[in-house]
């Protein structure tokens, strides 16, 4: 589906104890708040992991990101739902036939409170077939 200016584009995400340990790997970001539950028995994921749910729009639309920017407003615990909307504030065709986004996003958690704000500019690597010709 082509995305439009204006548009609101709409994620959810829970994360799990599975998705710290396997983003620890990955990232060797071993802070002792990743690796030992809280007295509630949960890890702190990771700023960059919870940072994916907006990067969602990226990668179901092929956008080769220019920017990022994240605020990082409060910590996410695994068995947290992370609610993100992304608001599309640019699409359109560049001089080269390529497309260009820029877009904000505002994730809440089951609470309603917001845990991460920014922002995203890229290209489109490659248009979906509904919009050839435009």
């Amino acid at each position: 589906m082509m995305l439009k200016a204006g548009e609101t584009v709409l994620f959810e995400r829970t994360f799990t104890k599975e998705d710290v340990e396997i983003f620890t790997k990955v990232s060797n970001d071993e802070g002792e708040h990743h690796l030992v539950p809280d007295e509630l028995g949960r890890l702190v994921v990771h700023g960059l992991l919870t940072a994916t749910i907006p990067s969602k729009v990226g990668g179901d639309h092929s956008v080769l990101a220019r920017t990022m920017n994240f605020e990082f407003l409060r910590p996410v615990f695994t068995g947290d739902t992370i609610f993100c909307e992304v608001l599309i504030e640019h699409y359109g065709k560049r001089e080269d036939g390529r497309f260009a986004i820029k877009a904000s996003f505002r994730c809440r958690n089951q609470s309603g409170k917001e845990v991460l704000l920014g922002n995203f500019a890229g290209i489109i690597l490659k248009e979906k077939e509904e919009s050839a010709g435009q």
